[in-house]
């Protein structure tokens, strides 16, 4: 027999009582010769005659008293420890069965276990007892599992969606030119075009799925690179990088820009600026605003906050648009980026161990705030 938790508890169990069944009896045994003392008020030289006629002093029966009793007390203490310590067992190896049975359901619940079981549960209905709280915690842990199948499967039918979208757009321009017999080179340029497009579409969610791995690979603190990098600098390029779109929508750009030095991977802290400013102008109108602001307030974080007008975003769907492919209510077909600005902006984050807070604007338009570790 293995030893198991139900036969460890049960020998435990078995042997605390023999144990203790065992002092007691010694303890008697023990005290016998000092409680028995029949002779204690008679004159010394006393004899006692037995019923077979033989006479013996006094002190002698006494002994021989002290003797039988012992014997008589050694016999049926011991046939009593047996049977106590037979009985004790038996019933601790069926008391521990029935404490130990939920564990045997989350044993067979965890053997079990797959992608198309995720929704049984234990759900004990015990005592709240230590098994209970295991068994809550065990239930939790499946609710957390399934939470995150389903927000995988999401993610995974949303990124096919996102790379099919561009590979069908391709595949039909081509087909289409190449059906046309009267096609000219004008038509083929114009089909090269299309194709380019979705290309650099296709390329720019593969890139951005890329980031994303990436930032999540290096969450808790686990960051492969550690070098002392500034969010102003990266607001600097992606404003930079930004030029031609904000002159394009005639954007009104404000930045206070100030030292704000954390430690980290400089290409995905400047992703991460990069992200928010890139949102920030694409998602805004013609003649709207865009702020960026970073700073040190202290105790150890910086800052940095980027703004910007455009359409108006209700504040019970903002932690819906750090889930993946999220366009802040637009429909994800024929919009434009790939709807990962956000969440990976969260992964970055979290790399990083800070957070990121996204508020609605009352008359339009979103402000996002990143806090993180100052170096």
């Amino acid at each position: 027999m293995r030893p198991t938790l139900r036969l460890r508890l049960t020998l435990l169990n078995g042997i605390l009582l023999i144990g203790a069944g065992a002092i007691m009896l010694a303890v008697a045994w023990l005290s016998i010769d000092n409680v028995l003392h029949p002779t204690g008020s008679l004159l010394p030289g006393t004899e006692v005659e037995l019923s077979d006629g033989t006479r013996l002093p006094v002190s002698d029966w006494q002994d021989l008293l002290v003797a039988a009793s012992r014997a008589e007390l050694l016999a049926k203490g011991l046939v009593a420890l047996v049977v106590i310590g037979l009985f004790g067992a038996a019933a601790a190896y069926v008391v521990a069965g029935r404490a130990l049975r939920p564990l045997h359901q989350v044993t067979a619940m965890a053997q079990r276990l797959g992608e198309e079981t995720l929704d049984q549960r234990i759900r004990y209905a015990g005592a709240n007892d230590e098994v209970a709280e295991l068994a809550a915690t065990f239930d939790a842990m499946l609710d957390r599992l399934a939470e995150s199948f389903e927000a995988q499967k999401r993610f995974v039918a949303n990124a096919s969606h996102e790379l099919r979208t561009p590979l069908a757009v391709m595949r039909t321009e081509i087909d289409v030119t190449l059906s046309d017999d009267e096609a000219d080179l004008e038509e083929f340029r114009r089909m090269a075009g299309v194709v380019r497009d979705a290309s650099e579409r296709a390329n720019g969610l593969v890139d951005a799925l890329l980031v994303m791995a990436r930032s999540e690979a290096q969450t808790d603190r686990r960051l492969a690179r550690r070098v002392q990098a500034d969010l102003a600098d990266g607001v600097h390029a992606a404003l930079s990088a930004q030029k031609n779109e904000v002159g394009r929508l005639k954007l009104d750009v404000d930045t206070e820009l100030r030292p704000a030095v954390v430690l980290g991977d400089p290409g995905l802290l400047e992703r991460l600026a990069g992200n928010l400013i890139e949102n920030a102008v694409r998602y805004n109108h013609l003649h709207g605003r865009l702020w960026a602001r970073t700073e040190s307030p202290g105790g150890g974080v910086v800052r940095l906050v980027v703004g910007n007008t455009g359409f108006e975003v209700d504040q019970v769907d903002v932690p819906g648009l750090f889930e993946p492919f999220r366009r802040g209510g637009r429909e994800r077909t024929g919009a434009r980026g790939s709807g990962l600005g956000l969440s990976i902006v969260q992964a970055v984050c979290e790399a990083h161990g800070g957070t990121v807070a996204a508020v609605a604007r009352p008359g339009g338009g979103l402000e996002v705030t990143v806090t993180l570790p100052a170096a």
